[in-house]
């Protein structure tokens, strides 16, 4: 069970609710941005934690959106001692500049699933995420796709454009593996620019090895070998199936390729 603890507007609060003003935009609206990273060696400042990265995530779309900056000094003092608790923290940036942390621990089948892989299905078109570039509280789209693939017995959704084009899943940015090479849907389909999915970028070139950022046609997901999707928490996912209306997209979720992709999380 977890904890009842988190941390808010400066201070660690033990309890199961958060008290908002009935107002509140954030709970009106959805009107907050957040990040969703995994503690590596119980350190905000490990390579793979990437705290920078995640903050400049926040920083980008504050400024974007013209909203207060947090006192950024507090947001680290408050991930420093969530981590004490859990692995994976979740920071929420109000438009007056509040912060909120919660935490959680990881799935408790992760593990089965980064080896076996997850089956996926296609979301339905209205389903497109809310301002695509950043990741706001809005995310009831995605959660509502997530729910959908699951009633199919399915662990996640694929969000499509008007075109039929594979954008994302519901929390990750996708991968396919095809002659010989990865490659990407590219963030100008409106796709949400992953913290993991830019280390495994900088991560593979550095092995010498190219990225290829392309639209994932109906013709492009036929031709694929290997496919995964990755984000913060859950790493690298592959997955062996995709249910789509008009029949399944089968893959093989042990492929070799995914043991380059795999280093980046070795000692």
């Amino acid at each position: 069970m977890s904890k009842k603890i988190f941390w808010y507007n400066g201070k660690l609060i033990e309890s199961q609710t958060l008290e908002l003003d009935i107002d509140d935009p954030g709970l009106l609206y959805g009107a907050t941005i957040f990040t969703t990273l995994r503690v590596y060696g119980n350190s905000l400042d490990s390579s793979l934690t990437n705290w920078r990265a995640h903050c400049d995530r926040l920083k980008f779309s504050l400024q974007t959106f013209g909203w207060q900056q947090p006192d950024w000094n507090l947001v680290r003092q408050g991930a420093e001692i969530m981590l004490a608790h859990f692995p994976v923290l979740r920071i929420t940036v109000f438009p007056d500049g509040r912060e909120w942390i919660i935490g959680r621990f990881l799935p408790p089948n992760l593990t089965e699933q980064q080896k076996n892989g997850v089956s996926c299905a296609l979301a339905k078109l209205e389903l497109a995420r809310s301002l695509p570039g950043h990741k706001t509280g809005n995310y009831l789209s995605p959660w509502l796709a997530k729910i959908s693939a699951q009633s199919l017995n399915a662990q996640e959704a694929i969000l499509v454009d008007t075109a039929g084009n594979w954008l994302e899943t519901s929390t990750g940015n996708l991968w396919g593996w095809r002659n010989g090479s990865w490659c990407t849907p590219p963030l100008a389909a409106g796709i949400l620019p992953g913290v993991m999915g830019k280390q495994l970028i900088n991560w593979l070139q550095k092995h010498q090895l190219t990225v290829q950022e392309t639209p994932w046609t109906g013709e492009l997901v036929q031709d694929l070998e290997a496919i995964a999707y990755t984000n913060s928490v859950v790493e690298i996912i592959p997955v062996h199936t995709v249910i789509q209306p008009t029949g399944s997209l089968e893959y093989d979720p042990y492929h070799q390729s995914f043991t380059l992709l795999r280093g980046l999380f070795l000692p």
